[in-house]
C-alpha cells in the first residue's frame, strides 16, 4: 500500500515504482488512484505492477495525488471486483480507499450497515466487492453529505476492529490510519515537494522520500494542501 501527496511530482510514476518496491506483499492485483484536485481516475487489474501498468496508462493518470495498492487475497476472491483501491462517493466527494489487512468483526459490521438504525448509519448501503476494503468504504458511504470526510473516518475507525492499515484520498486530500494495536505496518517520509506513506520503509527508498516516522498505532493522519 503507498500513498503520496507532491504538487509538481508525477505521482503516478512514484506509487508505479512504490508499488513494484511493495511488489513481494501481494501479486494477484494492483491498482492505482490518482487525483488533479478536481476529480479522482483509478485504474486496476489482475496481475503484476509490471503488467497492470505501461508507459501510456501512467501517462493518463496525471495528478498531484495519488494512491496504490498490491493485493493478495485473505477476505474475498481474487478477482477484479476484489482489486483495490475501492471506488465510491462519500458525503460529495469521490473517495479511493486501499487497505491492508483483516477485520475481525465484519459481520457486526455488516449488521449495523444492513439495519441501517442508528443516527451515523443512518440508511443501508450496498457493496460492489466482497472484502473488507468495500465494507469501510460502505461504512463511509452511509453517512449524511453534510458530514466532513475527517469526521466520518473519526467515527467509522473505531468501530474496525483487526489489523489493518488504510490509505485513502478524496481529490483534495491524502489520509492514512493505523490499528490500534498496530500490527500492520505504516510509515510516513517525506519527499522535497510532498510527502508519502507506505507499508514498508523499501517504497520510500525507491521514490527517494526520507524516512521521518511510524505511523503510531490508532493514529489517524490528514495531508492536504494546508
Amino acid at each position: 500500500m503507498f500513498g503520496v501527496y507532491a504538487p509538481g511530482e508525477v505521482v503516478s510514476k512514484l506509487t508505479y515504482y512504490g508499488l513494484f518496491a511493495l511488489q513481494h506483499r501481494g501479486q494477484e492485483s494492483a491498482g492505482m488512484a490518482v487525483s488533479d484536485g478536481r476529480r479522482i481516475m483509478v485504474f486496476k487489474d489482475m496481475g503484476l505492477v509490471s503488467q497492470v501498468f505501461d508507459e501510456a496508462t501512467l501517462s493518463s493518470l496525471t495528478g498531484h495525488l495519488a494512491i496504490g495498492h498490491t493485493r493478495y487475497s485473505t477476505t474475498g476472491a481474487s478477482v477484479w471486483q476484489n482489486a483495490q483501491p475501492t471506488f465510491r462517493q462519500v458525503a460529495g466527494h469521490s473517495l479511493a480507499l486501499a487497505h491492508n489487512g483483516n477485520l475481525t468483526n465484519t459481520d457486526e459490521l455488516e449488521a449495523l450497515l444492513a439495519e441501517g438504525s442508528t443516527d451515523d448509519v443512518p440508511r443501508k448501503e450496498s457493496m460492489d466487492s466482497s472484502n473488507d476494503t468495500a465494507l469501510i468504504a460502505a461504512l463511509m458511504a452511509a453517512h449524511p453529505e453534510s458530514e466532513s470526510i475527517e469526521r466520518i473516518a473519526l467515527d467509522v475507525l473505531p468501530r474496525l476492529v483487526g489489523a489493518f492499515s488504510l490509505a485513502f484520498m478524496t481529490e483534495t486530500a491524502l489520509y492514512a490510519a493505523r490499528d490500534a494495536h498496530g500490527v500492520r505496518p505504516l510509515v510516513l517520509g517525506r519527499l522535497e515537494n510532498g510527502w508519502v506513506v507506505a507499508s514498508e520503509t523499501a517504497a520510500l527508498d525507491i521514490v527517494g522520500a526520507t524516512f521521518v516516522r511510524e505511523i503510531e498505532p490508532g493514529e489517524f493522519i490528514v495531508i492536504d494542501e494546508a
